[in-house]
């Protein structure tokens, strides 16, 4: 037992070292593009904008730094967290290791939302139109589970699978029959997740969706943990089984919405970073919830800048960099477990 507990990694040390890790890159990624920057440069001019001192660039590079990359990074930074977060939530209340954050049909209500307001020409509304998206999407799920009988991880994951099929059906059946010459890049654009549009208003949409959402959820873990072994178990450790439940996904369903709703359909962050996370800290989520959202937020910013970067001056939407990365290391998670099986 002694020896077992000194091969332990001291989790709090792992998760500032994580969060340094997350810090640089941040300001890195803000030195790679077209118009190369030195990190100096880059403190300079976010410290000139704290109100410390004056900024060493010119306002055009100043613009790119402030204007154009930091906003951007930053939401990536949050999206990858959330999404992270919503998935070990998730995966933990169904009881299901496929679970992921778009799992009862928010990612293809969000979708519906944000097309339709796109095809109307009223795209300042979208972040609203996603967000309303995402949740009628979960409303629409939970009152068909309640339809089937008593409301359990089963139906609602089957029921989510339906009302994501039909939200999906219905958007693709308006693009079809609105869209016309290039008005489909923009469209095609958000719904494969894109960060391009992010600023400032972006970064605050997702800050506080993570604070006011996202931290509670990440500390829920002793009422995760004890849904790892049964409602019966969890009921008996003195947790309102079924209130819990639903406050969680509700909770996740926010924060997904509220993430999906400035970056569009992200796939695989909040599938492979639980897992990945699982493997090295175990199953205790009071450890794996908050070193998933910091993973989650280094990923989501290297992957954005590989989109942004790779194919210059073309730019790839971020959903696609995620996939291409996630799916091989997904089959060899899967691969993984099973040999350990």
């Amino acid at each position: 037992m002694n020896r077992d507990r000194a091969r332990t990694p001291p989790w709090p040390v792992v998760g500032v070292i994580l969060l340094a890790l997350l810090l640089g890159s941040i300001v890195v990624a803000v030195t790679i593009g077209p118009a190369e920057l030195s990190i100096d440069e880059v403190w300079g001019s976010i410290a000139a904008h704290l109100g410390a001192g004056q900024s060493p660039l010119t306002p055009l590079r100043d613009g790119i730094v402030w204007e154009l990359r930091l906003p951007r990074i930053l939401t990536a930074a949050a999206v990858g967290a959330g999404l992270a977060l919503a998935g070990g939530v998730m995966q933990a209340v169904t009881r299901n290791q496929l679970a992921d954050p778009y799992l009862l049909g928010l990612s293809s209500g969000a979708s519906l939302g944000a097309v339709c307001v796109l095809l109307l020409g009223i795209a300042v509304l979208l972040p609203v139109a996603a967000f309303a998206g995402a949740l009628l999407a979960l409303l629409a799920t939970l009152a068909l589970a309640g339809s089937l009988g008593p409301i359990t991880p089963t139906r609602t994951v089957l029921s989510g699978v339906a009302v994501s099929a039909l939200a999906g059906a219905i958007t693709s059946f308006v693009i079809f029959w609105t869209v016309t010459g290039d008005s489909y890049r923009e469209i095609l654009s958000w719904l494969l997740g894109s960060l391009s549009g992010a600023r400032w208003p972006a970064v605050a949409i997702t800050a506080v969706a993570l604070v006011v959402v996202g931290i509670p959820l990440a500390l829920a873990g002793r009422v995760l943990d004890a849904f790892a072994f049964g409602d019966t178990t969890a009921a008996s450790l003195g947790i309102p089984v079924q209130g819990s439940r639903w406050a969680l996904l509700a909770a996740s369903a926010v924060l997904t919405g509220a993430m999906v709703s400035v970056s569009g359909s992200i796939g695989f962050v909040g599938l492979v970073v639980p897992h990945a996370v699982r493997l090295l800290a175990g199953p205790a989520h009071r450890v794996l919830l908050p070193l998933s959202a910091l993973v989650g937020a280094i990923l989501l910013v290297w992957a954005d800048t590989a989109a942004r970067t790779l194919f210059d001056p073309r730019e790839l939407p971020v959903g696609i960099v995620t996939a291409l990365v996630g799916a091989p290391v997904f089959a060899l998670l899967l691969a993984r477990r099973r040999s350990e099986a």
